[in-house]
């Protein structure tokens, strides 16, 4: 088993500044290539605490605005205009970061691309949802219209 220390957010497995312990080759062929993790180390305590600062001063602190944002989210239908072809489908998909750009042109507020989780991928125009997750005891479902681009 390694022990690591989360750079990332890692769906399942934590947020950034906690530490962990994987299997050796999880942690080898994916989280540190990928930039997740790095190897745990008396020195990286003090890392730990400067990465669980950054992800603090981005995090919604109270719960009610949490809860307000929520709510705001819900009630409105994102826009998102992609480029796509004649029947649809469009030229690549929508990644997280589309979303949190539409959400934030719509004026509802920022959102941090790493907190969006689309289930499935959205490579046609139409009506598609995205989960996005405002703290640890808060989560929202976004409802994306995803139209062509002129």
């Amino acid at each position: 088993m390694a022990k690591l220390i989360l750079t990332n957010e890692v769906t399942g497995l934590g947020s950034a500044g906690d530490v962990v312990e994987v299997k050796n080759g999880y942690a080898r062929n994916y989280l540190i290539p990928q930039g997740f993790a790095v190897a745990w180390s008396r020195g990286g305590e003090k890392q730990v605490a400067s990465i669980r600062a950054a992800r603090e001063s981005r995090a919604i602190h109270d719960h009610e605005d949490a809860v307000a944002l929520k709510n705001s989210l819900e009630s409105t239908t994102v826009k998102l205009a992609v480029k796509a072809g004649n029947e649809g489908r469009l030229f690549g998909s929508v990644k997280p970061a589309d979303v949190a750009d539409a959400v934030k042109a719509a004026g509802l507020g920022e959102l941090d691309k790493r907190k969006v989780q689309i289930t499935s991928a959205i490579k046609s125009v139409g009506q598609h949802e995205a989960t996005v997750r405002l703290r640890d005891d808060v989560t929202a479902v976004i409802t994306l219209q995803v139209v062509a681009a002129k």
